[in-house]
This record gives C-alpha cells, structure tokens and sequence, in this order.
C-alpha cells in the first residue's frame, strides 16, 4: 500500500514538473515574440509615410521610400506563385490520385519533404547557376523562378493532404456516371477541396514573401522603379538587407518600415488562411 501510494506521489510530481517546464518554455517563446513585435511596432510605424509607397529608395540622406521595392516584390511573388500553383495543385493532385502508392510516388513525396526544409540559401544558388550565371545577368525571372520552387512543395504537401481527405464517394459518383477520373477531378474533386487549395497557396505565400537569401543570387536589387523583370529587380527583403547593415539613420528607418509592412503581410495572409481553413472544418 505504502509502496503504490509513493508511486502515485512520485507521478505527480513528475506531472507537475513537466506542466512547469511547459508554462516556462512557453512564457520564453512569447516574451520572444512580443520583444520582436513590439520593436517592429516601435521602430517600423516612425518610418511610415505617403512617400515609403510613391518614391523609390534613395542615396543617403535624399528623400526616399520603397515603391520600386514594394511592386518588385508583388510582381515576383506573383509570377512565382503563378509557376508555383501550376506545378503544386498537379503535382499533388498525382500524388492523391494516381501514383501516391507506387514505389516511384512514394519517391516523389520524399524528395518533396526534402525540398520543403531544404535551406533557401541552396535553392538561390542553384537557380543562380541555371539563370544568372549563363546569361551573365541578374534577373527578377530567376527571382521568381527561386521563389517558386519555396512555394511548390508547400503547395504539393497541402493538396495531396487536401485531396486524400475529399469523400470517395464523390469519385466513385463520377466514375459510376461514365466520366473519366480526369474529368472527376477537374469538375468535382478540386471544387470540393477549393478551400483547402487556397489555404495551401496563402501559405505558400506567406512563406516566400520574405525570402532574402534567394534574392541575393537571382534578383538582386534596382536602385530605380521598373516592371522589366528581365533585369535586376528591387525587392523588399534585399533592400531591408542592404539597408539595415547601413550606417545612415535614414536607410534604417526605411529598413524597420520594409520590415513592418512584410511582417504585417505575412500575419494579414496567415490569419486568412486560419480563417478559410475554419470555414473548410464547418462545411
């Protein structure tokens, strides 16, 4: 009796002890958190103004803002998210569909976990070997393309996973109607999982929106505005780089600024994607 009682004393005390540890390692990573907010809040909202969304960056000490940052950046992103979503959606619809079982698929799915931990840094130079370094240019394309293959096995992952939980009777109705799966897919499986395929690109969104290491092998940067992506495009996360290493004030506020406005897209995005993600539980 004695014994048993010991052990059930020793067990909450161990219980107890694993509860605190839980409380103080989480109390460290949201006093983390807030430190890192609260300095993007208070160095970032004093760098704001009309002229950071209508002026391109300037030298020191000129008036400046990041418009040529702001909209190259958009139109990466964009374009990435275009490459991204076209190879993703249909390398995942494969994977959920068709060859998820064979040995070759289950190869595929490997190598697409491997890509998503796979460090950006690699990724930027690999592309900067295929396109810079051939054409002896930087480009906002190879930017593009770099960010591209960030979002694809978020992408991937999201819609086998989105895909693989759709009803099997809505392919055995198709099918029992004389349509091929194809077409199932097309007109059934991907309107039912519509809401689990936005979800998958916000993330995938949110995850290259401030890729910096990349950019620096690819796009590399542009002092003025332009919408040629055949050249050095600005960005966003490489003139936050360049700047807050700089010894101007004036730079750095314009850094902190760049900072807020990608840390508030990123939270905008990911906030939009919890919300569609609830709705999708409802349905």
């Amino acid at each position: 009796m004695a014994a048993s009682l010991a052990k059930v004393a020793r067990r909450r005390i161990a219980d107890m002890v694993f509860k605190a540890f839980c409380v103080v390692v989480t109390g460290v990573a949201l006093a983390a958190l807030a430190a890192i907010l609260w300095s993007l809040l208070t160095q970032g909202v004093g760098g704001l103004n009309l002229d950071v969304f209508t002026l391109s960056t300037p030298a020191p000490g000129s008036r400046g803002g990041l418009a040529n940052a702001i909209m190259g950046s958009i139109m990466m992103c964009l374009l990435a998210m275009v490459m991204a979503l076209a190879v993703g959606i249909l390398a995942g619809t494969w994977l959920a569909e068709y060859g998820g079982g064979s040995h070759y698929g289950s190869l595929i799915r490997f190598l697409n976990d491997v890509l998503l931990s796979a460090p950006s840094i690699l990724v930027g130079l690999f592309v900067y070997e295929r396109l810079v370094a051939p054409f002896h240019s930087f480009s906002g394309f190879a930017g593009s393309v770099a960010l591209a293959l960030l979002a694809v096995p978020v992408i991937t992952r999201t819609t086998e996973d989105v895909l693989s939980l759709q009803a099997a009777t809505l392919r055995e109705a198709g099918v029992a109607l004389g349509a091929p799966l194809s077409f199932v897919i097309r007109t059934i499986l991907w309107r039912s999982a519509q809401s689990g395929l936005l979800t998958g690109a916000l993330l995938a969104f949110a995850r290259i929106s401030g890729e910096t290491a990349p950019l620096l092998f690819t796009a590399l940067n542009n002092q003025f505005f332009s919408l040629d992506l055949r050249h050095p495009t600005a960005n966003l996360p490489v003139v936050i780089f360049n700047f807050a290493l700089s010894a101007y004030d004036d730079w750095r506020r314009l850094a902190w600024a760049g900072a807020l406005l990608i840390a508030g897209t990123v939270l905008a995005v990911t906030i939009l994607a919890r919300i569609v993600a609830r709705e999708q539980r409802r349905s």
